[in-house]
């Protein structure tokens, strides 16, 4: 039971996990890919301000190289003239995007399978600045993979707590119920002393009280029973003894002798009865015999009579055995 408890739970827990654990995944690396793009949307826009500020100045290539050197994202500036500032850029020229945007002279982001890039023009009397941010894939994943190992460790953890803590719930209630089940298979075999504690979940526990009541309700009535059977049993003695007492004054020998061994049969079934009744309380409430043998010897018995009177008897038994709750005697009687 425990174990079903923990595989149940286990799929519960997996199923939740997942559910969260996948969208906040996808949050984390649009969170990280959010902050890479801003901070080069800054980054571009810096180099927008400086370039509208100080066009011309011969501080303006260093001051661009200072802040493309501050961030991960590589930034380049295309001048009117043709010529580029920044991050050295072969394609910044032949760029449809920075065409894109000193023609149409607004700011855009694009996204691609390389990564990002931010198109900031910069309009001026001599004419219009382009600023190009690329921003690479591997910046824009930074820090994703370690957040989600993160993120997967603690589903696990949880996972592994949750089924953890399910088996043990589950042992608590297993084991009550396991008593119980041990309780009445000693009930089962003739042990009617055997009790179940009390202990466990509520139900389990008037489970446990009733199978005491009924164990002790058994044990009663068993006794009782046993009791009128064994009483019964030597009342019955009483008549047999008489019924000998007559035989003996029979005087046919052949009609005595056959009236002398059925109170012989009849004594003997008495007297089991009687055994039966004394027997413990502990020994099993039935004892199993072959059927085959039993009724095998049974008719080789009656075999003989049939011979005397000229019948045909057909004997048709199975090679195996066949078991059945009844001990040998009684089956003999049947």
């Amino acid at each position: 039971m425990s174990a079903r408890v923990g595989w149940l739970v286990a799929a519960t827990t997996s199923a939740v996990i997942l559910a969260f654990v996948v969208p906040l995944c996808l949050l984390v690396r649009e969170l990280a890919q959010d902050r890479a793009m801003a901070a080069a949307e800054q980054e571009a826009r810096n180099v927008a301000i400086l370039v509208s500020q100080l066009q011309g100045a011969p501080s303006l290539p260093g001051l661009v190289a200072d802040v493309d050197a501050d961030t991960p994202a590589k930034t380049s500036l295309l001048t009117p003239d043709g010529s580029t500032l920044g991050t050295v850029a072969e394609d910044l020229v032949d760029d449809p995007d920075v065409r894109r945007a000193a023609k149409e002279r607004r700011a855009f982001t694009i996204m691609t399978a390389q990564g990002g890039k931010i198109l900031v023009p910069v309009v001026t009397a001599s004419g219009t600045f382009v600023v190009r941010t690329s921003v690479p894939t591997s910046v824009l994943r930074s820090g994703v993979r370690t957040a989600w190992a993160g993120i997967v460790t603690l589903g696990l953890a949880l996972l592994v707590l949750s089924v953890a803590i399910a088996i043990r719930m589950g042992r608590r209630v297993s084991t009550p119920v396991t008593e119980l089940a041990r309780v009445a298979n000693r009930l089962g075999s003739g042990d009617l002393v055997a009790r179940a504690p009390a202990t466990g979940p509520p139900e389990v526990v008037a489970l446990a009280r009733s199978l005491n009541v009924l164990a002790e309700r058994v044990q009663v009535l068993l006794e009782a029973e046993r009791a009128r059977v064994g009483d019964l049993s030597h009342r019955l003695r009483t008549p047999v003894t008489a019924l000998r007492l007559d035989v003996d004054a029979v005087g046919d020998p052949v009609l005595a002798q056959r009236l002398e061994g059925h109170i012989t049969t009849l004594q003997r079934t008495i007297d089991s009865v009687v055994h039966d009744a004394r027997r413990p309380l502990e020994q099993p409430l039935t004892v199993g015999s072959d059927f085959t043998t039993v009724a095998h010897d049974r008719l080789v018995f009656w075999s003989a009579l049939a011979d005397d009177q000229g019948r045909t008897v057909t004997v048709t038994l199975p090679p195996e055995p066949l078991p059945v709750q009844l001990d040998r005697a009684a089956l003999t009687d049947v």
